[in-house]
């Protein structure tokens, strides 16, 4: 009894601090990827970007967050004061959530005692990732009602219908993944990836949807309609300062970097090292390592894509993107998830 306790309470301990260590990674991540933005940028205009912050620029993020710590907080009058500090601390949560059932490495032994790097292998891991982000919108739509701003409201409604567009087809582009796969669970998937080919190989047509799809998910350019400055003023966040505004432009690059690792795991092996042979060396501290780097390069490369068209494609009319969710991305899915039917049902009775 005693010994089961002692083992439960390790397990314990293990998934705490590899909580911590996940969401201290996507805050370091979601904070430089604002330097990495503004350098992209430079380059795209012929610019240098944030150069006076420490050496290349590099405390800019430092110093940004300070000004927000340090800037004023201001509530309206107006406004429905618990839903107002209640809108971008879930946003915050549920762009840290999506995280739990990610496979962030193999599996790794140290001192005799193996440690898997995923918090949480649930059978319907697939599910649990697809019903957090669309918890995601309600962060938008209770900071932009909250606020009693008409602005905000607005831009609130905007933000729910895209997003509620764009899930139909993103989901439809996973279940194509699923009847390929024929498992939820996110570690089958990458295994599924390891043991055969990646995933985009099979479903270039799938990845492609889920990529715009998360595009619109994430409020990207050129699908930031929720935000449009021209249009809106400031967006569903008008209202806020200080903290709680770092919060929301936070949680919108923290789900850059987990739309980037979910993109890495269910089309591009996840963790799987190219050309190496994890298998001879299953356990070993250095191939958890690896595979975490290789899985960080892959979602590095979708944030970078993501920064990209931002500074390359201007921003849609609202109606075109609409247009584009219902009368271009879910025929295009729904025919997707036919066809792999198809082929998925010709290859078992071959």
């Amino acid at each position: 009894m005693y010994l089961l306790l002692q083992d439960w309470v390790i397990t314990l301990i293990e998934k705490f601090v590899l909580i911590a260590a996940i969401v201290t990674i996507a805050l370091v991540v979601a904070m430089y990827s604002t330097y990495a933005e503004r350098k992209i940028a430079a380059v795209l205009q012929d610019r240098k970007g944030p150069n006076r912050a420490g050496p290349f620029g590099l405390l800019q993020p430092l110093a940004d967050g300070v000004k927000l710590f340090m800037k004023e907080e201001i509530i309206p009058n107006t406004s429905s004061k618990a839903l107002f500090i209640m809108g971008p601390l879930l946003a915050m949560i549920t762009a840290t959530m999506t995280s739990a059932v990610i496979p962030w490495g193999s599996d790794v032994t140290i001192g005799g005692r193996t440690m898997p790097l995923q918090i949480a292998d649930i059978n319907i891991g697939v599910l649990y990732i697809f019903g957090v982000v669309s918890l995601g919108v309600y962060g938008i739509m209770i900071g932009g009602w909250a606020s009693n701003n008409k602005f905000s409201l607005l831009a609130a409604i905007r933000g729910a219908s895209q997003m509620i567009s764009y899930e139909l087809a993103m989901g439809l582009s996973l279940l194509a993944v699923l009847l390929i796969v024929g498992d939820l669970r996110m570690s089958a998937i990458v295994n599924f990836q390891m043991k055969h080919t990646w995933i985009v190989l099979l479903q270039p047509l799938g990845f492609l949807i889920f990529f715009v799809c998360a595009l619109a998910e994430c409020n990207r350019t050129p699908f930031d309609l929720p935000e449009a400055e021209n249009e809106l003023n400031f967006g569903y966040h008008q209202e806020y300062s200080s903290m709680k505004l770092g919060f929301y432009l936070f949680a919108e690059y923290i789900n850059m970097f987990i739309s980037g690792v979910v993109m890495a795991t269910l089309f591009f092996g996840g963790y799987d090292i190219p050309f190496f042979n994890e298998a001879a060396h299953q356990g070993t501290w250095w191939v958890g390592l690896l595979g975490f780097a290789c899985l960080m390069a892959k979602a590095f490369f979708s944030i970078f894509l993501f920064m990209w068209i931002r500074w390359t494609i201007p921003r849609f009319r609202f109606d075109q993107l609409m247009n584009l969710g219902w009368r271009g991305l879910l025929p295009l899915a729904l025919a997707n998830m036919v066809l792999t039917a198809a082929a998925v049902l010709w290859w078992i009775n071959k």
